[in-house]
């Protein structure tokens, strides 16, 4: 089996810095992470990409051509179709995943190419359609959710995305090296939150008058399970790993492993409870 995670999110929430962060760590752990950029507007990320889109196309190459005339936003949606109507160009980076290897797809962040437009459904279709098992990361930036009304803006992004995209589904919270001691407590709050009582509490002057549609909210969010948040600091190497865990389970990824010979022998010398 080999795996791919689609890394996704809003524009400067940190998803490159996650593939870059991720691809050390696979490497300290003895395991390799691929990279593909899939960023047609990327100016720059620390990381060595076994594919990038703008190889094939550019987003100002939309922009200058004076027939589409396109502004950024609708230059970016134009090459992402383009990629969707040439994913054969993905395929040198597809056969570079050898079996139970990682690959992380680098995705643009305009929002509505996970909400509503088809081309990042048409990217999964295809990487299924090559055997692989995917999962959506959807990375947000956690200086912005420490307000009870953003954090529910940020959780129906993610359930949009998650809905469009029919994948497995991670919500990570980046940037945590970011906040300051104080946000860092407050944070706790945030990563398993009791919305209802959030926006009770701290929802604001207008929680009391929209109390009945907050709860209808609220609802909608807990029947989908994604109240939840795994916490990405890039300077704790123990937070990294337990992202790395998170997201090898959504994939359910080595279930199909044999066991290393190590492992085995271990095993057996191990002493049994009735010793």
């Amino acid at each position: 089996t080999r795996y791919a995670q689609l890394v996704i999110g809003p524009a400067g929430s940190g998803k490159s810095t996650y593939c870059a962060n991720l691809q050390r760590h696979a490497e300290a752990c003895r395991r390799r992470i691929l990279v593909a950029n899939l960023d047609p507007a990327a100016e720059h990320f620390d990381y060595q990409p076994v594919a990038d889109v703008r190889d094939l196309i550019q987003v100002h190459d939309a922009m200058e051509d004076s027939e589409l005339a396109f502004g950024p936003n609708g230059g970016l949606v134009f090459c992402m179709d383009y990629l969707a109507h040439n994913l054969d160009w993905l395929d040198n980076a597809l056969d570079a995943v050898a079996e139970d290897e990682y690959l992380l797809l680098d995705c643009p962040g305009q929002i509505e190419l996970y909400c509503h437009l088809p081309v990042m459904r048409q990217i999964v279709d295809y990487l299924q359609s090559r055997e692989f098992r995917l999962c959506s990361v959807f990375v947000l930036d956690s200086q912005f959710l420490v307000d009870p009304c953003k954090l529910v803006s940020g959780l129906f992004a993610a359930l949009s995305a998650m809905v469009n995209l029919e994948l497995p589904h991670v919500n990570l919270l980046s940037k945590l090296d970011l906040l300051s001691r104080a946000q860092k407590r407050q944070l706790t709050d945030y990563l398993e939150p009791d919305l209802a009582h959030l926006l009770a509490e701290h929802g604001g002057p207008l929680s009391a008058r929209y109390a009945g549609l907050n709860a209808a909210v609220v609802d909608l969010i807990d029947s989908y399970s994604l109240v939840r948040f795994v916490p990405f600091d890039v300077s704790d190497e123990q937070c990294v790993t337990d992202a790395l865990l998170q997201v090898d389970m959504a994939l359910q990824y080595g279930e199909d492993l044999e066991p290393q010979e190590g492992t085995m022998k271990q095993q057996k010398a191990a002493p049994s409870m009735s010793e």
